[in-house]
C-alpha cells in the first residue's frame, strides 16, 4: 500500500511540474533585448621624442553612433601607458583625445569597424603658436611654448610724480624776517 500511495504521489509531482514546465513557453512581460556588440580598443601613449610610454595621460572618448551622442569616458593610461576600454559600440565614430602635463593636446576621430581596434599615439611638446597677428614691426606675433599661457595685463604707466621746488639754503634770520 505505501509504494502504491508513493507512486501515486510520484505520478502526481511528475503532472504537476510537466504542466508548469509547459508554461514557461508563453513569454509574459518585457522581452529580452540583447546588447549591442562593443569592441575591445587599446590607446598606447608614449612620448614622441623617446617612444618611452606615458603613465597617467587622460584619454578622453566620444562616441556618436547613427548620429545620436553616446557621451565621454575618460580613461587614465597605466604605467605601460596603455588605456584600454570595452564598452564603445561597434559602428560607432569616436573622437579619441590624449592629454597629458608638458605635452602638447592629441585628438584623432576613429571607426570603430571591427571587434577590436589599436591606436599608437606620440605626444610632443608644445611649439610655438602660429598668429595672424602682427606686432607694432609688422612681423608675425611671436608666441613662446608653455604649458599654460595665461592673458598678462600690462598695468597702466602713471607720468612721474612732480619734483617739489628744492628748499632754499638760505638760512632763515635770527629773528624769522627774511635777508
Amino acid at each position: 500500500m505505501r509504494q502504491v500511495l508513493l507512486g501515486i504521489l510520484a505520478g502526481c509531482a511528475f503532472v504537476i511540474v510537466a504542466g508548469s514546465a509547459s508554461g514557461q513557453g508563453v513569454e509574459h512581460g518585457r522581452k529580452y533585448k540583447a546588447p549591442p556588440p562593443t569592441a575591445h580598443i587599446v590607446v598606447t601613449v608614449v612620448k614622441g621624442f623617446n617612444d618611452k610610454p606615458l603613465p597617467n595621460a587622460a584619454v578622453v572618448f566620444h562616441a556618436v553612433r547613427n548620429g545620436l551622442n553616446d557621451g565621454n569616458l575618460e580613461v587614465k593610461t597605466d604605467p605601460d601607458g596603455k588605456a584600454t576600454i570595452d564598452v564603445i559600440e561597434i559602428g560607432s565614430q569616436v573622437t579619441v583625445q590624449v592629454i597629458a602635463n608638458g605635452f602638447a593636446t592629441y585628438a584623432s576621430d576613429i571607426a570603430v569597424d571591427g571587434p577590436t581596434k589599436e591606436l599608437l599615439v606620440k605626444l610632443q611638446r608644445p611649439k610655438a603658436q602660429v598668429s595672424d597677428y602682427e606686432d607694432n614691426d609688422g612681423k608675425p606675433a611671436p608666441v613662446t611654448p608653455t604649458i599654460v599661457q595665461e592673458h598678462v595685463v600690462q598695468k597702466p604707466v602713471s607720468p612721474p610724480a612732480a619734483t617739489p621746488p628744492p628748499a632754499s639754503t638760505t638760512p632763515p634770520a635770527p629773528n624769522g624776517t627774511p635777508q
